[in-house]
């Protein structure tokens, strides 16, 4: 996929999100690289703010029935907001992030988990027993430090910051990110901070 794959999936999540809230908009979908399997992440936020954020961490279902699905359910469906209304989209940004495949990673104690991880490139999927977490490797625009970035990640997950347990599992993915506003202005996509 070249850079020209924020321009085509972008509009085609905005074109989904706009029917949903009962607007006529259309986006093409005609390249054939949109039947692949894919993994994404739609993000929308408001004046830089989260307004939703939902994804998928394994590619199951072709890239544009999973960025379209990923869309609706991030601007309707996100548990932590309202329902996106339909006043809202103009002033709404739409971020996708496409996934790697998750890598699990090997470690030996929470210091070396820690020492691992890649600030600004890896998105990192925690579990321990039924509880699961993941961030985007966006996330650490906001957490730079990897010891806060894995305290809010257990946060996130339902453990208390200072749990760690043997058992906790981590694996790491990276993303290709692709935002309206990088859109228009450059013109292609960016890729994730390293």
């Amino acid at each position: 996929m070249s850079h020209e794959t924020g321009n085509i999936l972008l509009p085609i999540a905005r074109a989904c999100i706009a029917r949903a809230l009962g607007r006529t908009t259309e986006a093409p979908e005609t390249e054939p690289w949109l039947q692949d399997l894919g993994a994404s992440f739609v993000t929308l936020t408001q004046e830089g703010q989260l307004r939703g954020c939902i994804g998928s961490l394994h590619a199951y279902r072709s890239l544009l029935e999973d960025v379209k699905a990923n869309a609706l359910a991030a601007a309707l469906q996100d548990p932590r907001f309202a329902p996106l209304a339909a006043d809202e989209l103009d002033r709404t940004e739409i971020e996708i992030s496409l996934l790697s495949a998750l890598q699990p990673m090997q470690f030996f104690s929470e210091a070396d988990a820690i020492a691992q991880l890649r600030p600004g490139v890896d998105g990192v999927v925690l579990e321990f027993g039924n509880y699961r977490s993941t961030f985007l490797p966006q996330v650490w625009e906001q957490l730079p430090a990897a010891e806060e970035f894995l305290a809010h990640l257990k946060r996130k997950a339902g453990l208390p910051v200072r749990f760690w347990a043997p058992e906790l599992k981590l694996s790491r993915y990276t993303v290709r990110k692709f935002k309206e506003s990088q859109r228009q202005s450059a013109g292609a996509a960016q890729p994730a901070r390293a």
